[in-house]
């Protein structure tokens, strides 16, 4: 559960810096924001596989890259399924997608698989 809470965190952090340094995304409220990174985590888990799926060829094509379009898809979806997460274009989409996904990036570097902050310690022996 900790985990889960953490990640969740992170993600509602990303979707606030998003929000901070792309125009064209807002949130009603710290309740909607939270309420969105829980339902982005829902899409992210059952919609994005199908998406990725689906479009494998045009991601083989295009070297990875158009998942960087389906991240934005995904968050189009969130903000159509909750009112008071507004995205004004799919250009606010791509540009708060990267936001979200390099805050998600630099968390993992600290984060573990449980949830927890982890520290590599490593000893040498002479």
């Amino acid at each position: 559960m900790p985990g889960f809470l953490v990640r969740w965190g992170i993600s509602a952090l990303g979707l606030w810096i998003a929000s901070v340094f792309v125009s064209g995304i807002s949130f009603r409220g710290g309740a909607t924001l939270l309420l969105a990174a829980l339902l982005l985590g829902v899409v992210n888990a059952v919609v994005r596989p199908l998406a990725i799926l689906f479009t494998l060829p045009l991601t083989v094509l295009t070297l990875g890259l158009f998942l960087w379009v389906v991240n934005a898809a995904m968050l189009e979806l969130v903000a159509a399924l909750l009112d008071g997460f507004v995205i004004a274009s799919f250009g606010s989409a791509l540009w708060a997608s990267l936001w979200v996904s390099l805050t998600s990036w630099l968390a993992s570097w600290y984060i573990g698989p449980r949830g927890r902050i982890e520290v590599l310690v490593i000893e040498r022996s002479d």
